[in-house]
């Protein structure tokens, strides 16, 4: 099994939720199966580009219309997503582990999501549909947020928005631990935080027994 694990909280380990939870997530994995292959990639010190009209071009025109020739300019705003797409199109599992902020995903994962979700490698569009072309079936998402979400908070930026980018490259598996309620005004904070790290290690072993 190849898992890319995306790291979008720029905290160090001790003050990021959502790493520990990955390192719950990761320990139970190898525990189960050493041999699964990990690809740890940390949007802080791998910064993706906000999308251009350079990109757009490079990108998606030229997917568009295979006779399309990018400038210089179009194929250089498009070097982060041709070097770093292959690690997600090879990936059978991506993990995901961020903080939520004013309710919604760091900008800096929107902007991998913009960039690595790349026509032309991850899918291709033909006769206006999409068609995948990665191994990708299963997202984990690993939350930490200081807000309480119930199920299907009208609040929650965060997992409505990566569902509907997954499911547009055809991936509807999107698995979920969430530790909500992690600040001192929170008087369940620690059962909070426990039943998060118990739902990753869950996540874990079901994921192994997926066929």
């Amino acid at each position: 099994m190849n898992i890319l694990h995306v790291i979008a909280s720029p905290r160090a380990p001790e003050e990021s939720i959502s790493k520990q939870m990955a390192f719950r997530f990761f320990g139970t994995l190898m525990e189960k199966n050493p041999d699964v292959n990990i690809n740890n990639f940390d949007l802080y010190q791998n910064k993706p580009p906000f999308v251009s009209n350079d990109f757009l071009n490079g990108a998606w025109k030229a997917a568009a219309d295979p006779s399309y020739e990018p400038t210089r300019n179009e194929e250089t705003a498009t070097n982060f997503a041709r070097n770093n797409v292959q690690a997600l199109a090879a990936a059978d599992v991506l993990v995901i582990s961020t903080p939520v902020w004013l309710n919604t995903m760091p900008a800096i994962l929107a902007a991998w999501i913009d960039q690595i979700l790349f026509p032309g490698v991850i899918f291709d569009i033909s006769g206006g549909t999409v068609v995948p072309k990665h191994n990708l079936r299963s997202v984990v998402l690993l939350v930490s947020s200081e807000g309480i979400y119930k199920e299907d908070d009208p609040s929650d930026g965060l997992t409505p928005a990566l569902r509907a980018a997954f499911r547009y490259i055809g991936v509807d598996d999107i698995r979920i631990a969430w530790a909500d309620g992690q600040t001192p005004s929170c008087a369940d904070q620690a059962d909070r935080l426990e039943l998060a790290m118990d739902a990753a290690a869950e996540i874990a072993e079901d994921l192994l027994e997926t066929p």
